[in-house]
This record gives C-alpha cells, sequence and structure tokens, in this order.
C-alpha cells in the first residue's frame, strides 16, 4: 500500500514538474514573440517617419514640415544623431507622460515616441531644452546613446542636426554623463533659463566624458543653447544615460509650406 502511494506521489510530483515547465517555456516563448513585436513595431513607424523627414535646405527635395504636421500637430522638430539610428521626429505633449507608451500617429506602443520635455518650449527657444527616449535594443529609439559611453565613439563622433518648422540646429556632442533619474541638474529644464554656469560646472566635475573647447565657447556665448539627450541605463538602478549637445543655427529659411 505504501509503495502505490509513493507511485501515485512521485507521478503526482512529475506532472506538476512538467506543467511548471511547460507553462514557464510557453511564457518564454509569449516573451520573445512579444518583444519581437514591440521591436518590429517601432522599426516599422521609423521606417514610415524617415520618408517624411523635412527637408534642410530652400530649393532641395524633399518632405516638408507641413507634412509631419498632418501626421501629428505635436511633432515640434526632427532629430538626428550622425553615425547612429538616432533619426526621429520629436513630439511634445500636455505632459511628460503623454508620449512615453504612444507613438507618432497616437497609437498605443510600448516603444513610446522621443519627446520634449513638456516645460520647456517647443521653438527651442530654452537654453536648455531636454529630449527623452526609451533605450532599446539593435539601436532602437534612443539606444544609441550607449555609444556615446565608448571613449573613442565620443571623441569621432560629434554632429547631429535638429529640424525646426522654420530653422534648423547644428548640434555639437560635449559631454555624455550617467545620472540618477531624480538628479534636478538635468531633469529640471526651468533650472537653467537663465545662467548656465552651474550647469555647466556639474557637467565638468561628473561627465564620463566632456571636450572642454565647447564648454568654454558655451560660458561666452550671449545666449547659449543646450539640447539633453536622456535614456535608461543599466549601471544602477534609476540610472540614466545623458548626452549633451550644444545648438547653433544653421538656417532661418525654410517655411512650413515651402
Amino acid at each position: 500500500m505504501t509503495r502505490i502511494l509513493l507511485r501515485i506521489a512521485n507521478a503526482i510530483v512529475s506532472i506538476v514538474v512538467l506543467l511548471s515547465l511547460t507553462i514557464a517555456g510557453a511564457y518564454a516563448g509569449y516573451a520573445l514573440w512579444d518583444n519581437s513585436r514591440i521591436y518590429s513595431a517601432a522599426e516599422d513607424v521609423q521606417a514610415d517617419m524617415i520618408k517624411l523627414k523635412p527637408k534642410t535646405e530652400e530649393g532641395e527635395d524633399g518632405p516638408t514640415f507641413a507634412e509631419l504636421l498632418n501626421v501629428n500637430p505635436d511633432v515640434c522638430a526632427w532629430v538626428t544623431l550622425d553615425n547612429t539610428k538616432i533619426d526621429h521626429p520629436v513630439l511634445q505633449g500636455q505632459d511628460n507622460m503623454s508620449y512615453i507608451n504612444t507613438d507618432v500617429y497616437g497609437n498605443f506602443a510600448l516603444a513610446g515616441s522621443i519627446f520634449l520635455d513638456s516645460r520647456n518650449d517647443n521653438a527651442f527657444g530654452d537654453t536648455f531644452s531636454l529630449l527623452y527616449g526609451h533605450h532599446m535594443e539593435n539601436s532602437g529609439m534612443f539606444g544609441d546613446l550607449d555609444l556615446y559611453k565608448d571613449r573613442q565613439f565620443f571623441l569621432d563622433n560629434t554632429s547631429g542636426l535638429l529640424i525646426l518648422p522654420d530653422s534648423s540646429y547644428d548640434l555639437e556632442i560635449f559631454a555624455c554623463l550617467v545620472v540618477e533619474a531624480s538628479d534636478d541638474m538635468i531633469f529640471d529644464p526651468t533650472r537653467w533659463q537663465a545662467d548656465i554656469s552651474n550647469l555647466l560646472s556639474y557637467t565638468k566635475e561628473n561627465a564620463m566624458y566632456f571636450r572642454q573647447e565647447t564648454l568654454d565657447m558655451l560660458t561666452k556665448e550671449d545666449c547659449p543653447h543646450i539640447l539633453a539627450f536622456s535614456t535608461c541605463s543599466a549601471e544602477f538602478t534609476d540610472a540614466r544615460t545623458v548626452v549633451l549637445a550644444r545648438m547653433e543655427n544653421h538656417l532661418s529659411g525654410i517655411q512650413e509650406g515651402s
């Protein structure tokens, strides 16, 4: 009788283990499929949007900014960082949750959008403007900000472009930092609209890498403009990778409907 009970108990344990392994396998398979679906959706949106990347020179063939605004009037810019896959429209919502899980079409998407802090001027007239984007593998969204944590890449890649409805700015990368998500020195853009001297000192003291010549240039400018890029990072809990760029006016001859 005891042997029979032991056999039954062993059979039950085996069935439970088998079911657990089956469920775990099914969940892992679903997680992989779901992750693939999220990345594929983000890639599809970017592929559609890249066709609408606005021209930057008068007389140049290509889409106008007005075409982007027809897709979503919350689009306020287009940002590109050279030698990365960061090449996206920039949106601004009523608050910083508006586009964290919403794509440029207004659809729910875990990849979200690249968006400007809701406290910033959407014409990028502020001294310090702050962009957010999810960190995704395979260079999705702001995943390629990780590249700037490699010293040689940081030294070799300094350029980018910010396109606005009626002008554009050349971007000069000058610092890369890893900070806490609660760091008001970075994540309170209203703090630096009058004087950026403390921000530049903070950058010099805390950056992984920085360009002294650009910091010197910013201290001498009457109306400096800094653009910050932020994404999640894995160094510690609530870590954020932040890349800072100096904005230099490129041209002002493009009109929305031109």
